[in-house]
């Protein structure tokens, strides 16, 4: 029951309500590697690995009331990174709730934020001048030391208070 999830509609005149289960996507299944690519910049074992990375830190203790699993998370934050879209455009994708979307990329962004030191070093004091060195020569950045995504921006000086 793990892709199932609850709408409340309305029932009779009393105002009660019934619980209607509806079946999450599950895209891990239903798309190859090359559309889970497109959708999600992260092909399948990629997005399995993700997910081992930051189960530790979603991982809920039950699955009461049908919670997302950890590759639900992990594929409603990375659908959100991927596209920059609204909330409510990624849980329709998934099947979940506007405000269930946006715990998720917030736990996520989390979950991944704690991992930065595993995955992103910058160089040592001995090594700065030798890295600005190979950059300026390799891309003719001037005073660079790292890059992030192969993107550079230049960064206009402030014309107050420099």
């Amino acid at each position: 029951m793990a892709g199932i999830v609850h709408r409340n509609h309305h029932f009779g005149g009393r105002g009660y309500y019934q619980r209607v289960y509806v079946e999450r996507a599950k895209p891990l299944k239903q798309y190859t590697t090359e559309e889970l690519h497109a959708r999600f910049r992260f092909g399948n074992a990629d997005i399995k690995y993700i997910a081992e990375l930051v189960r530790p830190k979603l991982q809920r203790r039950t699955r009461r009331s049908h919670s997302l699993s950890v590759e639900e998370q992990v594929l409603i934050g990375l659908r959100f990174y991927a596209s920059g879209t609204f909330y409510q455009v990624v849980g329709d994708n998934i099947g979940a709730d506007k405000s269930n979307v946006s715990d998720v990329v917030k736990a996520m962004s989390i979950a991944l934020a704690s991992l930065v030191n595993q995955f992103v070093s910058l160089p040592k004091d001995d090594q700065i001048a030798q890295t600005k060195h190979k950059v300026f020569w390799g891309g003719n950045l001037p005073n660079t030391i790292g890059v992030i995504d192969c993107t550079h921006v230049h960064i206009q000086a402030p014309h107050e208070r420099d």
